[in-house]
């Protein structure tokens, strides 16, 4: 018997298919996690409200700040996906943070969609190349392809995936993502960077606050302006969680207070209950965690807090007393120079001037992966007369593996410094910080030259105890530590540079003090 097709119900088809949205939430399988207690963890792929709400605003360029699990990375393989299978001759990339990463998205997101395709859809769309990283389509030479870097060849589609943590642990392969992949994207094609914060610096973070600043503007995007996308963890309607036996400190109700101040909206019971639940036993009640993967406001997600910061005092009197300030150099006077020599060569170093009982920092400087000739180049270019230069104490210990065996000052004699000095070795790091912290009373620090500098002074901090979720009397070894160790060697020897005498028995003294404690 055959089976008459109603003309009407094939134009009705042919008009869904070629629509893009009809596809992507009609023709694509994902796999859930079950969170809610679902038996079947394969189902139907339905655009959510911010899934919605970004395709309608989509650009040629485009940053994603977001909160966790509101699954655009999953909507981003699907466009991707169903644009190479209806779209000739075109490449789309995702690029993940690391070659696991990548083996996940590529198996359980780009692969697994195609294969769950209806089968009437997979057989017009066969594969000319099926890889364990990309997917080849021999109808219409199109394809999708996952990696941690992609150069090569137009990308007419290119999804960057949390590319915060991208610039926080591999700040080459950010470099090499902005100045390699992102070019490869035509003016007429879509770029997504997408990821929650990792702190105030990187290329994400950059790309951030330039995207909020042409919002601010409220002005026409060119094709190579970055749209802001920003999807905050209260817009989700699954943040929620009945409010019976969550405990609300004060601090927790001023900060939603301030928060809806900030929003011009209301948090309701159930989305305050589930923000402090899921702080608490999530991140063991740390607020920067929280801050981070469920951001309130854009400039709360890049928010670091201050508690366990070890000179939030003494910047707080920096600041009151406008020692924060344009702080001149005087070309009659020597400028000395203090270091952190850091592993896998990183360097920090803060260059410093005694003008009467003032001790003004007027530069800082930072680098990694460089020989300690381009420090000394650096130094050269600026001009400066100088004084002394404080090392650390490993700045007396023989390096192996370079040409000579040579120590850190040998190898910066042999370049020409002057005047290298030693800062002796103290028994416990704890000292060095309380010694630092009174060391602060004379400095003042020239706001522009010392701008990275200042930034990781200010976040030098103790290390956080996840188990005991309390800070632990040791500091952190971050960006930060660096250039707080660098500026530890001042405070190490600040007393002792002007008044010697009286140092020495002190600083026996305490450092006794601490060996019995």
């Amino acid at each position: 018997m055959t089976v008459a097709i109603d003309d009407q119900a094939v134009a009705e088809l042919e008009k869904n298919m070629a629509d893009p949205m009809w596809r992507l939430a009609n023709l694509y399988k994902i796999i859930i996690k079950g969170d809610n207690g679902e038996n079947d963890l394969v189902i139907p792929f339905r655009p959510n409200r911010a899934q919605r709400r970004f395709i309608a605003r989509l650009w040629h360029r485009n940053v994603i700040l977001k909160a966790r699990q509101l699954g655009f990375t999953t909507l981003i393989c699907l466009v991707w996906l169903d644009y190479a299978l209806f779209t000739p001759n075109v490449r789309c990339g995702i690029i993940a943070q690391d070659l696991e990463a990548a083996g996940v998205i590529f198996r359980d997101k780009v692969k697994f969609a195609y294969d769950h395709l209806p089968p009437e859809i997979k057989a017009q769309c066969p594969l000319k190349k099926d890889s364990a990283s990309e997917l080849l389509f021999a109808h219409n030479n199109s394809s999708i392809r996952v990696a941690t870097s992609m150069r090569s060849g137009t990308i007419h589609r290119l999804h960057i995936s949390e590319f915060g943590k991208i610039c926080a642990r591999f700040p080459h392969k950010a470099r090499e993502v902005m100045t390699g992949s992102i070019p490869a994207v035509p003016k007429s094609g879509i770029l997504i960077i997408e990821s929650t914060a990792e702190g105030q610096e990187g290329e994400f973070y950059d790309l951030t606050q330039r995207a909020k600043g042409l919002a601010l503007q409220n002005r026409t995007l060119t094709e190579r302006d970055y749209r802001l996308h920003f999807f905050p963890w209260w817009e989700a309607p699954e943040y929620t969680l009945a409010p019976d036996g969550v405990v609300m400190s004060r601090k927790d109700e001023d900060y939603f207070n301030a928060v809806e101040a900030e929003i011009g909206r209301e948090l309701t019971p159930e989305q305050r209950a589930w923000y402090v639940a899921t702080r608490d036993s999530d991140f063991a009640s740390n607020p920067d965690r929280m801050w981070q993967e469920y951001p309130s406001t854009v400039d709360e997600a890049f928010k670091q807090s201050t508690e366990g910061c070890y000179y939030t005092n003494e910047f707080i009197n920096l600041r009151k007393h406008g020692r924060i300030s344009q702080v001149p150099w005087e070309k009659s006077v020597p400028v000395n120079t203090w270091w952190d020599i850091g592993l896998n060569d990183e360097m920090a170093i803060w260059f410093h001037q005694r003008i009467g009982a003032q001790d003004r920092f007027i530069r800082y400087y930072e680098n990694s992966g460089e020989a300690f000739a381009h420090y000394v180049s650096v130094m050269q270019s600026l001009g400066y007369v100088w004084g002394r230069h404080y090392l650390p104490h490993d700045g007396d210990t023989k390096r192996l593996g370079t040409e000579k065996n040579w120590t850190p000052k040998q190898m910066l004699e042999d370049l020409g410094l002057r005047n290298v000095e030693i800062v002796p070795r103290i028994d416990r790091i704890q000292t060095g910080i309380q010694m630092t912290r009174d060391a602060f009373s004379s400095c003042w620090f020239d706001e522009e030259g010392c701008k990275e500098g200042l930034k990781r002074l200010e976040m030098y901090r103790k290390e956080w105890d996840e188990r005991r979720a309390v800070w632990k009397d040791e500091p952190r070894h971050d960006k930060a530590s660096n250039g707080a160790d660098a500026f530890r060697q001042f405070g190490q020897m600040r007393e002792e540079l002007y008044a010697p005498a009286q140092v020495a028995v002190r600083r026996h003294k305490t450092q006794r003090n601490w060996r019995l404690a």
